[in-house]
């Protein structure tokens, strides 16, 4: 009998060393890796009410919205470049004009529109945080912001240097508010076959592109299509990437 309990003292203390071996070799827990965050600071917007009064605004339709905005078109409006910044109120309200009279659409196409001395200007209803809608990009209006540079900007254009930083600083707050880089590229669904794509296509775009990039279109100009290697890498900075 005394025998017998040494033996069992020994098992048991074999298995206590077993499964003090097996807790042992169990490597430690890897720590999650911190989330960064890549939002941007909101800049300053000018409301929609600035430039449209009661009196000019036509009767729409409610606004549509996306899950998020995913990619920025950049714009110019083909207007004149010459104006003084005080008048841009009217040449948006002018812009709107004509967008939703001899064009019929529902409202201003552009979700924003900047001037040559950097003042952002809320264009399209719907609300600035929001992923609303546009009607900038025919075909890939979804998931994407529209951004127009009032002036003409084909080559030999001077660009003004505080019209592509407020750009940049707007594209990087709107794409920060779905994570994206505004290095980077996107996939996009063409919705209309009179863009550069048939409906249903899947193309590839970076995630600040020019117009041209998915229309059939000179717009934004060449000399606004040359900054935009700048613009991005300025987003990017602005989204401490």
């Amino acid at each position: 009998m005394p025998g017998l309990l040494a033996a069992l003292a020994l098992v048991l203390c074999a298995a206590g060393v077993d499964r003090t071996a097996a807790r042992a070799a169990t490597p430690p827990p890897v720590a999650a890796r911190p989330v960064v965050d890549h939002s941007a600071v909101q800049p300053s917007i000018v409301p929609r009410s600035t430039w449209l009064d009661a009196a000019s605004t036509r009767e729409q339709p409610p606004p549509r919205y996306d899950d998020r905005v995913v990619a920025v078109f950049v714009h110019h409006t083909d207007s004149p470049n010459g104006y003084d910044c005080a008048d841009v109120p009217g040449i948006i309200r002018d812009l709107y004009a004509g967008q939703t009279g001899a064009k019929d659409w529902d409202d201003i196409g552009y979700n924003f529109l900047v001037d040559r001395c950097g003042t952002i200007y809320e264009g399209r209803a719907g609300g600035i945080d929001r992923p609303v809608t546009g009607a900038h990009a025919q075909g890939f209006n979804h998931r994407t912001a529209g951004i127009a540079a009032i002036g003409t900007f084909t080559a030999g254009t001077a660009v003004p240097t505080a019209m592509t930083d407020a750009i940049a600083r707007l594209a990087a707050w709107k794409l920060g508010l779905a994570g994206a880089d505004p290095r980077g590229t996107v996939r996009l669904v063409s919705s209309n076959s009179l863009s550069r794509y048939r409906s249903g296509t899947s193309a590839v775009f970076s995630t600040i592109s020019g117009h041209n990039d998915g229309f059939m279109t000179s717009c934004p100009g060449a000399a606004l299509s040359a900054r935009l290697p700048e613009i991005r890498a300025l987003a990017a900075r602005y989204q401490s990437r």
